[in-house]
């Protein structure tokens, strides 16, 4: 799979680093790193039911063993492996049956979302079982690279934001709401930064 980067990282970076101080100082800790996607819709969206509810290094071990475990993560491994390797990688019961459901929707369908807004793909990948808007949020900001996607829901941020702007301490999700909207128009860059302070291994979806 081929990799690709945001043209907009650089300047998102400076922007971002002129209008928030926390910000500025986790972006030059990692100023090196960037978000990066595979260019595989199929991929994202797998990496996102690997993911759900569970830490970025837990699903970096589970998709390492999946990997040794039916090869490459495409829908045909997925379709032709037996349900209990795929538990046997470290995954529920629960996410084999959305991993198996997406698998089936990329064999039988080509969609191209790249022109759709925002809210039109998650509406169409809410209906794949398995996908919810948290999981439809990390496609759009690890696939189709949007750049304003701020997915206030996940846990990790959630924990980020506490743990850089309120000294660890309980905060509103109207509160970080408020935050985000300083970071307009870039708010995924925001989010990607937030989760790389807080995890050892940079996020990928």
């Amino acid at each position: 799979m081929q990799q690709k980067t945001p043209k907009y990282w650089q300047e998102a970076k400076e922007y971002l680093s002129e209008r928030d101080q926390v910000l500025a100082k986790i972006i030059s800790n990692y100023s090196g790193e960037i978000l990066v996607t595979r260019g595989s819709a199929f991929f994202s969206l797998a990496r996102a039911i690997v993911g759900q509810q569970i830490s970025v290094k837990a699903a970096d071990s589970v998709w390492k063993k999946l990997e040794n475990n039916i090869g490459e993560v495409i829908p045909c491994n997925i379709l032709y492996a037996n349900p209990e390797i795929l538990r046997g990688s470290g995954l529920s019961g629960q996410k084999v049956i959305y991993l198996i459901e997406v698998a089936k929707f990329f064999t039988e369908n080509n969609p191209n979302w790249h022109e759709k807004d925002d809210d039109e793909v998650i509406k169409e990948l809410t209906s794949i079982k398995g996908i919810g808007k948290w999981s439809a949020q990390m496609f759009l900001m690890f696939h189709l690279l949007r750049e304003n996607v701020f997915p206030i829901a996940d846990i990790g941020l959630q924990k980020a934001i506490e743990r850089n702007y309120n000294a660890g301490e309980k905060m509103q999700l109207a509160k970080m709401q408020e935050l985000a909207e300083n970071w307009q128009p870039y708010r995924t860059v925001a989010s990607w930064y937030l989760w790389r302070s807080l995890d050892p291994v940079p996020v990928e979806y």
